[in-house]
Parts: structure tokens; sequence; C-alpha cells
């Protein structure tokens, strides 16, 4: 958390020396952290690029051999939109004998009769061993999500190797499932991980917008020691959960997945990230809601992962200030007749066409990667590549609405936030 700190502490300092060099006539001392701006941003797009074909090379590989039991558990409240259609996927999955768990707080939930309708119709084809309807209950100590999953945990047949968990609002293709377990086969793994990418239902803007936002995040996820992982389309090894202490760390905790990340990071282990798991979640918001949904996510970040949370606050502040500071110096060195021009132009046109690249290499990613869906994301990734200039300010909306407070509503439940792992239930909303 103190590197992150210090990075965003020196990309404010960057920029404040810039103006200073100015009003100072340092010219040779402008050059020398423009140089450093521009050399940043190239490299950042190299690493973008080895992302980006990171995930082409590998999410058209097959995952015969790798077949361990595994558990696939499915958290539900409420019908989603697109619900049917993405429990669907779920009985599709292309991997003999696994065992498919759902599982809400109670029978009255509305997914509850959905998905004993849907068992009831799918099962025979299915090649799911054993598929259950839980109950688990309402949880006391810590978020619904949560508890609904050490339920179904304290169930697992001993036999059980791999525990993989999904969200019931994404759709996920038939060789989802054995992608995801597949690096698990290796050690040094710790958890495999995919991401949502939001397929908007509806091209209103703000759908559109959450689209491309999240689009960046993605984007970030590769071969890294970076990686962190997405509770909507995860994996982890049951030996590994137990000898690591995740449902003792589950029983107070509100975020699923940063708990588990955490854990596994400081096992020493990695996070496997997966492109053949990045799953389509189909969605339609409105401001109001997304800005919530934003801040929540980001909340639960600086709570939970507070290093992930002070570096990207870094990073999305230095992309914004490089390129909007960066032209708003290039005007006016312009205005005032500055020497070399050249060298404060040279800035906001690195971030510019840097940001540009980016937002193309990841909309070609995602055309591949879920080509079903290309006819409905043409017009988000119209205008991700347009308005890319604007989704990192957005972005940085989200990071700074969540500086404060500790209080969210997450699936008609409020929480309290106390610590990484310590959460107060406040009540239903």
């Amino acid at each position: 958390m103190q590197y992150a700190r210090r990075i965003m502490n020196w990309s404010l300092v960057f920029w404040v020396l810039c103006f200073e060099s100015l009003s100072l006539g340092l010219m040779s001392f402008y050059f020398y952290i423009s140089l450093a701006a521009i050399i940043t941003q190239v490299l950042f797009l190299f690493h973008i690029y080895s992302n980006y074909h990171y995930a082409l090379a590998k999410y058209k590989r097959k995952c015969r051999w790798y077949r361990p039991p595994v558990v696939l558990i499915v958290p539900c409240k409420g019908k989603d939109l697109a619900f049917q259609k993405n429990i669907t996927s779920f009985f599709n999955q292309d991997y003999e004998g696994y065992l498919l768990w759902f599982v809400v707080a109670d029978q009255a939930d509305a997914a509850y009769g959905e998905l004993c309708k849907l068992k009831e119709l799918l099962s025979a084809g299915s090649k799911a061993l054993d598929i259950r309807v839980l109950v688990a209950g309402a949880a006391k100590s810590c978020s619904q999500k949560v508890h609904n999953l050490l339920y179904c945990f304290r169930k697992i047949p001993d036999d059980v190797e791999i525990m993989a968990f999904a969200d019931s609002d994404v759709c996920v293709r038939s060789d989802w499932l054995s992608h995801l377990v597949y690096p698990l086969r290796k050690s040094k793994y710790g958890a495999a991980t995919g991401h949502r990418w939001f397929v908007p239902r509806k091209n209103n803007l703000a759908s559109l917008a959450l689209s491309a936002v999240n689009a960046k995040i993605v984007q970030l996820l590769g071969k890294s020691p970076f990686n962190q992982v997405w509770g909507g389309s995860m994996a982890v090894r049951a030996d590994v959960f137990r000898r690591l202490g995740i449902d003792k760390i589950w029983e107070k905790a509100l975020s699923d997945d940063a708990s588990l990340g955490r854990a596994v990071k400081k096992a020493g282990l990695k996070v496997a990230f997966v492109p053949a798991c990045l799953v389509a979640s189909y969605e339609f918001t409105t401001w109001p809601k997304q800005l919530e949904f934003g801040r929540r996510q980001f909340l639960i970040t600086r709570i939970s992962a507070p290093n992930i949370w002070w570096t990207g606050l870094a990073c999305c502040l230095y992309s914004v200030l490089g390129l909007w500071a960066g032209t708003a110096l290039a005007v006016y060195a312009a205005l005032t007749g500055q020497k070399n021009l050249a060298i404060f132009i040279a800035v906001p046109v690195v971030f510019f066409i840097g940001q540009l690249i980016r937002a193309i290499l990841r909309q070609r990613m995602i055309a591949k990667l879920l080509p079903d869906d290309r006819p409905k994301m043409r017009m988000a990734a119209a205008v991700d590549i347009l308005l890319f200039w604007l989704w990192s300010l957005l972005l940085l909306v989200f990071i700074v609405s969540s500086t404060f407070g500790r209080t969210i509503t997450w699936r008609g439940v409020r929480y309290k936030l106390l610590g990484p792992a310590e959460t107060l239930i406040l009540g239903k909303y």
C-alpha cells in the first residue's frame, strides 16, 4: 500500500513540477520529465499489447485431459436479467460428472422456484452428476453471498478436488468449466479466474459507459503477477481453500473474491487469468445505478484490498493528468510562446494515441472471445473507441466516490464494512 501511495504522490509531484518548470523557464528539466512520461506510456502500452496477445493465444486452446472432480456453486438472489439463459449455460457444461449446486437464502426468493423448474427441465440433458437447489438461510456475520457459499462448502464431499464459483448474472460458454480448472493442475496457482464483460441490453449511454469502464479494468488482466480474483468466474483447489483457512476468513467477510485473492497471494501463490472464462453479463443500467455500482465496487476494494485501491487511484489519476494536464500545458506553452513547443505537444499526443490504441485492442479482443455477442456489442465498441478520453474521468469519479464512508447496499441488504474480514449487517433495504 505504501508503494501505491508513493506512485500517486509522485504522479502529483510530476505535474506540479511541470507547471513550475514553465514558470521558472527550466526547459531542460521539463524535457526529462516529459521523456519519462512518454517512456512510461509506451511501456504500459506494451504491457496491454502483451495481455491482448496472451488472451488471443489462450482462449481457443483445448483443455480436455485434466478432469478432476469439481463442484460448481452458483449463489442466486432474485431473477437477474437473462436469468434463464444464464442458468441454462451452467447445465450445458462439457465436463463429465461435475456437481452443480445452486444456493439461495430462502425459498421465498424469486430465484428458487425458477431454479427448481429449470432443474426438472434441463437435468436429463446435462453432464452434471449431482444437481441441487440448496437453501442456506439468512446470514448473520458476513454477506449473504458469502454465507451461501460457506453453506455449500460444508456439504462438499471429500473426493471433490476443485471448487468453482459463478454468479447468476453471467452467461458462460460450454467449455468454460474445463478452462477454469485447467490452470490449477499446477501447484503454483492458488486460484484461477475469469472476469465479466458487460453486454448492454439497451444502448443507452449509462449502459454503454458501464461496459467501457469495465472493459478498461478487464484489459489489465493477463500473464501478470497483478491479476485479481473475480468471484463471478473463479476456481480454487479444495485443499488450498482448507489449508489457507478461507472458510474461517469468509465467516466475517463481505467479499468472497477479495478475501480469497488476498489469502492466496499472502501464501505466495499466483492467480491465473483464463481468457476463455471472460463471461458475458447482460445488463441495462441508469446513471444513478451505475454510480452506486461503481462506488460499491471500489469501496469494497478500498476496505478489503487497500493496496489495489491505492494503485488503481494512482494509475487512473496519472492517466487523466497525462492527457488533460498535458494538454493544458501544451496550450499554455503555445499561448505564451515557449520554446521547443514540440516537447509540450508530445506528452498529450502520446497519452491520446496510447489510450486510443488500448481501446481498439480491448474491443478487438472481446469480439474474438465473445463472437456470439458481437452484434450486440457494436455500439458499445464504437462508443468505447470514440469516447475513450472520457472513460478514465468516469473511472476516477468511481474511485474518488469510494474514498469516504463504509456503508453499502448490495442485493437489497445494507452492510457496514468494519475491516477486510469484519462485516456488520445493518438490515434489509
